[in-house]
């Protein structure tokens, strides 16, 4: 009996552990976002009162929007790997990492051992990577 009690604390803490980290990492990732939209409004707010502004200060804010995006992809990457799920890689939802294809779209997996590119960011948003520093035609509603 005493083996069985040491392994159900091991287990506890283990779990309290992963909560403990799965609430940082949401923590965090909403920093990463309130964080983004406040750069988005620099921008406005600098276009806005000079819109010859030097490209060089809008890029230099577009750019750390793109990293702090690559932050979030990457604390998403291990949120979902501490909950145990992998995220469809065409239609970004979230599928349990035991199942090879996604249940929504039916697009294949990636393995375990293929690495998902987490410095790559998707196109078809507006907070992408791109000479174009803002596109009101691609902003999602």
């Amino acid at each position: 009996m005493a083996i069985n009690f040491m392994d159900a604390i091991t287990n506890a803490t283990g779990k309290a552990k992963n909560a403990t980290e799965v609430n940082n990492l949401k923590r965090k990732i909403l920093y990463e976002q309130e964080r983004i939209v406040e750069v988005f409004a620099d921008i406005g707010r600098k276009y806005y009162k000079n819109p010859e502004e030097d490209p060089a200060v809008l890029k230099a804010l577009c750019d750390d929007v793109d990293t702090r995006r690559r932050r979030i992809k990457q604390m998403r990457f291990e949120l979902n790997s501490i909950r145990g799920y992998k995220v469809c890689p065409k239609c970004d939802s979230e599928v349990n990492e035991k199942f090879q294809f996604c249940g929504v779209c039916g697009a294949r997996l990636p393995e375990d051992d293929e690495e998902e590119d987490l410095n790559s960011l998707d196109s078809g948003d507006y907070y992408t990577e791109s000479d174009d520093f803002f596109s009101a035609d691609s902003v999602k509603y």
